[in-house]
């Protein structure tokens, strides 16, 4: 089991990161999106290549604008 931002997903291990986003509703490519696997920042240009492993916590954070 994969767990994505606090919940079980239906993500497998093997997948990537760029799934993950898919899953989301995000573009590889949007501004202000920032990704962790168990803990540790996963740089963007690994996103399309960092497979999951089997019970990996991912957390994908994005920046929101106001005051």
């Amino acid at each position: 089991m994969i767990v994505l931002n606090g919940e079980r997903s239906d993500l497998l291990p093997g997948d990537t990161l760029a799934s993950a986003l898919e899953r989301l509703g995000l573009e590889l490519d949007a501004r202000g999106v920032a990704v962790a696997v168990d803990g540790e920042v996963v740089p963007r240009g690994r996103w399309r290549s960092f497979e999951l492993a089997e019970a990996a916590r991912v957390e994908v954070l994005t920046a929101m604008q106001g005051g």
